[in-house]
């Protein structure tokens, strides 16, 4: 078809499919060829994964406090979110024929709290709008040719394949879980093109406490629960959070500690180190709790004692063991001061592969408004590669949604400002 103009989508997960959905929507009006790219066997496997155990797909918190998860980069964000925010993508999963509800925290799931019903009805319908998906093509190499046309090369099981494309997207996620198809060789290649990118860091993600023996063979893989924990960044910020976490081999992790992961890691990379200070009877007053420690216990051990005032016993017990000096439970007072605020040392984040999501990736001054490259025309970044974070809790996925929304919107704008003409390219 003459004049046919070919979009190149690499990377099959929630932005790479939105930005898909965004310009096959005009494709067939606009005479536009739209063409996925994917690494893995099969799309959205981190996605799947998120969804396993429930699939938490946004939040619905107010405006204000949603865009405030984004911290440093909710400017960044917002504009995304003004187009394609919660309310939209709730709609936009009603429109698949899949209804949603929230749940007592304020999470917004889909009935049934599977992502396989709605990855399925959603892939089914963009073939059926004429996107192409090509799994088992793994990009490595993009050339602007002295046409303005993209050359692109990928391998596959078949060998070398190139193709041509007047716009492309890249939505080739963050560098976590690279079994699943995030792990994020795209850096280096975005950087030979002369595109900064921020180092990729783990995020939403556990921590080293260098545990003793006796901790970590007896307690791992038990819940601390219900704490709540403090931090005070470098600037003086204090950082709030209730809930619970795991003890593991190496040191916690859990919802409580993803939702503190930014500011610690900053604080290890910075001083070495990050103290978290729990609050392991956050339903008493410090007033209760020294009452209740000073009590005398007649030949009861401190244990016992604790245990029956207090209901303080396991890994809470083993935790104030851990954490404080043998000579700190001689004293009634001191001892219920750390009950109420015990110094946790935290000395290094996970490894970025075992992290639930990344920090860092092209950074936002690269881009305009649409998200284009600036310095590569008619290349567009979106999803979990830009330079953001977010806790979990439905804000992931969120700004990956809005993001390819966007991207997919600045793409077809783009080809429709083009002026010019390009012949028809095939995978080859």
């Amino acid at each position: 078809m003459p004049n046919r103009k070919r979009v190149a989508i690499i990377g099959g997960g929630p932005a790479g499919l939105m930005a898909a959905e965004a310009i096959s929507l005009a494709g067939a009006a606009a005479n536009i060829h739209v063409d996925l790219f994917e690494a893995m066997p099969s799309l959205a496997r981190k996605f799947l994964l998120a969804g396993k155990g429930g699939m938490n797909i946004t939040h619905s918190e107010p405006n204000a406090a949603f865009r405030s998860r984004y911290g440093t980069r909710q400017d960044r964000i917002a504009p995304l979110l003004d187009r394609f925010g919660p309310e939209a993508l709730c709609e936009w999963i009603h429109g698949l024929g899949i209804d949603t509800f929230v749940g007592s925290s304020g999470r917004v799931f889909p009935t049934g709290m599977k992502a396989a019903p709605l990855l399925r009805t959603w892939l089914h319908r963009l073939r059926a709008d004429g996107v192409h998906i090509h799994v088992r093509h793994r990009w490595c190499a993009i050339e602007r040719q002295a046409d303005g046309i993209y050359s692109l090369c990928f391998d596959t099981p078949k060998g070398e394949q190139r193709c041509t494309a007047d716009v492309v997207v890249l939505a080739l996620g963050g560098g976590s879980w690279a079994k699943l198809g995030s792990d994020g060789r795209w850096v280096a290649l975005l950087e030979q093109s002369g595109v900064p990118v921020a180092p990729l860091r783990p995020s939403n993600c556990g921590f080293d406490a260098g545990w003793s023996k006796h901790l970590r063979e007896r307690f791992a893989g038990q819940p601390v629960k219900p704490v709540a924990a403090s931090f005070t960044d470098a600037a003086g910020g204090v950082h709030r959070q209730p809930g619970e976490f795991m003890i593991t081999e190496y040191g916690v992790e859990g919802g409580l500690i993803y939702a503190l992961s930014a500011p610690l890691r900053d604080s290890i990379e910075q001083t070495g180190s990050a103290t978290l200070t729990l609050d392991l009877l956050p339903g008493h007053t410090l007033q209760r709790v020294t009452d209740e420690v000073v009590r005398p216990r007649g030949s009861r051990s401190l244990s016992s004692h604790l245990q029956s005032r207090l209901g303080l016993k396991g890994v809470k017990t083993a935790l104030l063991n851990e954490c404080i000096a043998r000579e700190d439970f001689s004293d009634a007072h001191r001892l219920a001061v750390f009950i109420k605020a015990l110094p946790l040392r935290l000395i290094a984040p996970r490894p970025l592969d075992e992290a639930i999501s990344s920090a860092g990736g092209v950074v936002f001054e690269a881009l305009d408004e649409h998200l284009m490259i600036r310095h590569l025309p008619g290349v567009f970044c979106a999803g979990e590669m830009l330079d953001w974070e977010a806790p979990t809790g439905g804000y992931l996925l969120t700004a990956c949604f809005a993001s390819g929304h966007a991207a997919g919107l600045g793409a077809l704008a783009w080809l429709q400002s083009m002026q010019r003409t390009c012949q028809p390219s095939a995978i080859i």
